[in-house]
């Protein structure tokens, strides 16, 4: 059974960048799918350059902006939990309490933009509890298996194949709403489909399990404390980097063909470590690295508000109900749009953090969380 080593867990600012850079990375990437809106209709302003734009994006932010996330949720779940242990309280019941307010929030969250992300984050995050209480041999176990996409390669070698129709099905109802229908028509058929949509998603692009090695991924870092310039810690991440990069580089040149659903994840998998390892070196390396990237500290800050907010404006400008940009913004355009969110909502951070200590619903999740407690004042 794990036992705190009763080491301070000081603030992580290089953890708060790259949740800055995962959370302007979802929205930059939202903007390049218009919302989750796939029109067959004409799009009027296009550049020759869209497709191009397109793939580097997809390559550098699909999948692995959720990761990085996901990586740093049970990095944050171990610093909480760790905090109590310190004091001989037992955090369990209290993080479970806080993955219901998750859950709430993903309800909000789907009442605007289909795609959310944070009621399946809130059910991975459950599965933190039992998983903290193992040593930590069997916890990089765990983490080795999930990271070969085992539900994938069992359906490799023994031929099973996963109906997605039902998939295809429920996205076919949501785009169509997207694209003509009001804002209360999206809004209770986001409620309907959001959760199952994005639950089979997570299933069909191999997800289902690497979300939850990446949360368990984060618990176990933070276990280790690598985060922290401490030791050695800067040369593990420099042979993390190295072989991430090798292995990237190596996939590049492979024609996954019929592997695709059990490589394509772990290719994935491969970008994201070495998107995160990359950071952290020349984050403790560079001091002009930290300084550009303090910006970002400030946008991770309020993830979880940005979060929301994206949902709310981005749809807000592409859905048929707002200003209607699936039909009128090609691929480039779009991302500039994006781009131009997440210029405004760092402002808002900026002005925010001037006169208080969180974000506005980072404050009110951490006073619920803590609710019949001291920290709830």
């Amino acid at each position: 059974m794990y036992r705190t080593k009763n080491l301070p867990n000081t603030r992580i600012e290089v953890a708060d960048a790259l949740r800055g850079i995962a959370v302007a990375g979802i929205i930059l990437y939202h903007s390049v799918e218009h919302f989750n809106i796939f029109t067959q209709e004409p799009v009027l302003h296009t550049l020759p350059c869209d497709n191009a734009v397109s793939e580097v994006l997809a390559w550098l932010l699909s999948g692995k902006m959720y990761g990085i996330f996901a990586m740093l949720f049970g990095l944050s779940f171990f610093i909480m939990n760790d905090n109590q242990q310190q004091k001989g309280r037992c955090f369990s019941g209290r993080f479970a309490w806080r993955m219901c307010l998750l859950f709430l929030f993903g309800v909000v969250n789907v009442f605007f933009y289909d795609g959310d992300i944070l009621m399946l984050y809130a059910c991975y995050g459950l599965l933190l509890i039992p998983i903290s209480y193992l040593p930590s041999k069997v916890v990089w176990g765990i983490i080795i298996l999930l990271a070969i996409q085992p539900v994938e390669l069992f359906c490799l070698l023994t031929g099973t194949t996963i109906d997605h129709t039902r998939l295809w099905e429920m996205y076919a109802q949501i785009n169509a709403m997207h694209e003509h229908g009001t804002f209360w028509q999206n809004s209770l058929t986001n409620l309907r489909y959001g959760f199952p949509v994005n639950f089979l998603f997570n299933v069909y692009s191999g997800r289902l399990t690497q979300l939850l090695c990446l949360f368990i991924l984060g618990m176990q870092l933070g276990r280790e404390r690598l985060f922290y310039n401490e030791g050695n810690h800067l040369r593990i991440w420099a042979g993390v980097l190295l072989i991430s990069t090798l292995v990237m580089i190596a996939m590049s040149f492979v024609d996954f063909g019929t592997f695709s659903a059990w490589l394509k994840p772990i290719y994935n998998l491969s970008i994201l470590l070495m998107i995160v390892s990359a950071v952290v070196l020349a984050w403790y390396n560079f001091t002009g690295f930290r300084k550009a990237l303090s910006h970002l500290c400030t946008f991770g800050r309020m993830s979880l508000t940005n979060y929301l907010l994206q949902s709310i404006i981005g749809c807000a400008i592409f859905c048929g109900y707002g200003l209607a940009c699936y039909r009128k913004l090609g691929i480039t355009y779009a991302v500039l749009v994006g781009l131009g969110m997440v210029i405004v909502q760092y402002i808002f951070c900026r002005l925010w953090f001037r006169n208080h200590q969180r974000g506005p619903l980072e404050g009110i999740w951490r006073k619920l969380t803590w609710i019949g407690s001291d920290k709830s004042k």
